[in-house]
Order: C-alpha cells, then sequence, then structure tokens
C-alpha cells in the first residue's frame, strides 16, 4: 500500500516527509566504499606521483562537498546543518578504502550525507587516476552504522562487514 510507505501520499506520488514531530538529537552516520585499482595506480598514490596531483586531498574535499550537497541531489533529502563530516582515504593494495562519518543535531538522519559523502570522493579519486587506470571500480558504498533518532543505534553486522 502506497500509504504506508512515508514518502508516497495514499494516492502514491512522491512527497517530502514532514519531520516537524520527531525529536531533534544528535545523529551520527558512518558510510564505507572501495575504489578498486590497478597496482599502477596505487603505487602512484603511494610515492605521490598522480599526474593530476595529490588525489586524496581532492577526494577529501569533494566528499565533504558530496555531503553539504545532498538535498541537491537526492530529491527528496531535507537540508541538514552538518556539524561534522571526517573523511579518512587509506591506500590499500587492491586499491582506495573510504570511510565518512557524519554529524548533526537534527530531526532527521544523515545516511544519505555519508553515502553522497563516499560516492563523490570515490569518483573524485576515479578521475584523479584515470590517466593510469582507465578500468577503476567503484564498489561496496554502504552504510555501516548510525546513532541517534527514534529508531536508535544500528551497525552492520560484523558477518557483512566489509
Amino acid at each position: 500500500m502506497p500509504g504506508d510507505l512515508p514518502h508516497l501520499t495514499a494516492t502514491g506520488t512522491a512527497r517530502m516527509v514532514d519531520v516537524s514531530d520527531k525529536e531533534s538529537t544528535a545523529r551520527t552516520a558512518t558510510a564505507s566504499g572501495l575504489v578498486r585499482l590497478n597496482a599502477e595506480a596505487v603505487g602512484a598514490l603511494r610515492d605521490g606521483t598522480v599526474p593530476k596531483g595529490d588525489a586524496l586531498a581532492v577526494a577529501r574535499i569533494a566528499g565533504i562537498q558530496g555531503a553539504k550537497k545532498t538535498p541537491d541531489l537526492v530529491p527528496l533529502c531535507h537540508p541538514l546543518p552538518l556539524s561534522g563530516v571526517d573523511i579518512d582515504l587509506e591506500v590499500v593494495d587492491e586499491g582506495v578504502r573510504i570511510a565518512v562519518t557524519v554529524r548533526t543535531t537534527g530531526r532527521t538522519g544523515v545516511e544519505m550525507e555519508a553515502l553522497t559523502a563516499v560516492s563523490v570522493a570515490a569518483l573524485s579519486v576515479v578521475d584523479m587516476i584515470k590517466a593510469i587506470d582507465r578500468g577503476a571500480v567503484i564498489t561496496d558504498v554502504r552504510v555501516e552504522s548510525k546513532s541517534g533518532g527514534r529508531r536508535g543505534d544500528w551497525r552492520r553486522p560484523a558477518t557483512e562487514a566489509g
């Protein structure tokens, strides 16, 4: 039944959920992803020889910007006052692991902001190294944990961790 889904009206049309009655609480979400790269690209990242410059610095700034722009990109997301965005980029043998934690105090969660930040950071890594690895793959973008709000805390089970 469309009326049972919060983003749909009783007639099935999309709407932005009214969060006026929700309590404003501290909320955090962490998301992660991986950019799979060839050995040459991994080496260039480790050696600091990426032709376009500091790929990880660019990806970090891009991810923060992505979190801030989420409601412009995802149609039914509420604009939120983000109080923090932390981005960890780690060069590993298979590529670049990305982990993002986003924080706010508000009436709705920041999972979409964390996912968007991971995705935009990953796209920036691909853009920065595409001259070295045209076959780069963005994979495993997902929410790892969230806290705050009416439904409480959630963490991805260890059996599903990447």
